[in-house]
């Protein structure tokens, strides 16, 4: 019922707190089902792992910019917030209190989002436990790797496409 990457996203984000993870997950599944669509209920998951991963770092703005674009999404489409098992209205109480602490620039707590779909949820628990993730675990805010996850990860592949890229440019100009 629900896509796989959609349950890895959930169970990241619940369980080793991974956003980002979370993000590349849901941006693999979102270039391949529905890219062109800049307001698509994936993008604001996408958002909103990103403001929680910004947060979690101290970087209010990312964290309030991304989260504020996220809210948006999430308000004008309740209706696929319900599809994916989540309840819409306490989405939003959540998110908004979320905000206020990072316009406050209070410091960053885990939270949960609110899973109304009980299937859904025991298939989230099932993938962290076959995967060694407690779901409902607290962020790990002194690792390094998960705190600072974009700046420690190999970028060699993403730096040899983009120098394929530009070749390629180069050879067209």
């Amino acid at each position: 019922m629900f896509p796989k990457e959609y349950i890895q996203f959930l169970a990241h984000f619940h369980g080793d707190r991974d956003y980002f993870e979370c993000h590349e997950i849901l941006e693999e599944y979102w270039k391949k089902n529905d890219v062109k669509n800049k307001n698509s209920i994936w993008v604001g998951l996408i958002l909103l792992a990103v403001s929680a991963y910004h947060h979690r770092r101290n970087n209010f703005n990312g964290a309030k910019r991304t989260l504020e674009k996220a809210i948006t999404i999430f308000k004008t489409q309740p209706d696929s917030v319900i599809k994916l098992g989540l309840d819409p209205h306490l989405l939003q109480d959540i998110l908004t209190s979320r905000l206020s602490n990072i316009t406050n620039q209070q410091r960053y707590i885990s939270f949960n989002l609110p899973i109304g779909d009980q299937a859904l949820l025991d298939q989230c628990r099932r993938y962290c436990k076959q995967n060694g993730f407690v779901w409902g675990m607290k962020s790990d805010l002194t690792n390094d790797h998960l705190v600072h996850r974009h700046i420690l990860r190999d970028r060699t592949s993403v730096l040899e496409e983009r120098n394929q890229s530009l070749k390629l440019r180069k050879g067209n100009d």
